[in-house]
């Protein structure tokens, strides 16, 4: 919400305001989660597929490994493209958040979000006795990553329980302050 200013009349709306950073950190967020989320879904359906059309390099008992580490990518992809949507719509609700905790966590999230399901894919790729691939070290990295900004972003959400922290809170107590006392 825009703070009044000595330059608003008493009884001026409240428009919210965003500043440029904040809507393209929420954009860039909304649209990586519907797009990724659109990529794991089509990862999904070509499993599907693999399974349904009964594919070997699939199905068969020696490559239970790869069918585990690709199922694997496709829930975790899937699971992280909706976290992003989430995060995009929470940002713009946690107004008191600082600014480079904000950004860190956005960062560890777009990099939590490409590790994680790609180190179940690549570990999938080529296997070894039953063991994943050479990829999957970058799952416990994304795993990191995915950590750090949801503790930033549930310490970001802990300034909505102050109660100064909410915008509308602010204005109404300045408001407050600003109008003449009533006299008997």
């Amino acid at each position: 919400m825009k703070p009044i200013s000595d330059t608003d009349p008493p009884n001026a709306p409240l428009r919210p305001v965003r500043d440029h950073a904040l809507t393209t950190l929420i954009q860039r967020h909304l649209r990586f989660g519907w797009w990724s989320l659109l990529v794991f879904l089509s990862l999904g359906i070509a499993l599907e597929s693999f399974h349904g059309f009964k594919k070997g390099f699939y199905l068969d008992v020696p490559n239970e490994t790869r069918r585990l580490m690709w199922t694997l990518a496709h829930a975790h992809g899937t699971f992280l493209s909706l976290v992003h949507i989430a995060f995009g719509a929470t940002i713009s609700l946690i107004p008191l958040w600082e600014t480079r905790f904000r950004d860190l966590a956005s960062g560890c999230l777009m990099g939590a979000t490409i590790l994680v399901p790609a180190g179940f894919f690549v570990g999938g790729i080529i296997f070894y006795s039953g063991d994943p691939g050479l990829g999957i070290v970058l799952v416990p990295l994304g795993a990191v990553l995915l950590f750090v900004s949801v503790l930033l972003t549930a310490r970001g959400a802990e300034s909505l329980r102050k109660p100064e922290s909410a915008p509308g809170q602010i204005e109404s107590k300045k408001k407050e302050k600003a109008k003449p006392a009533r006299s008997s």
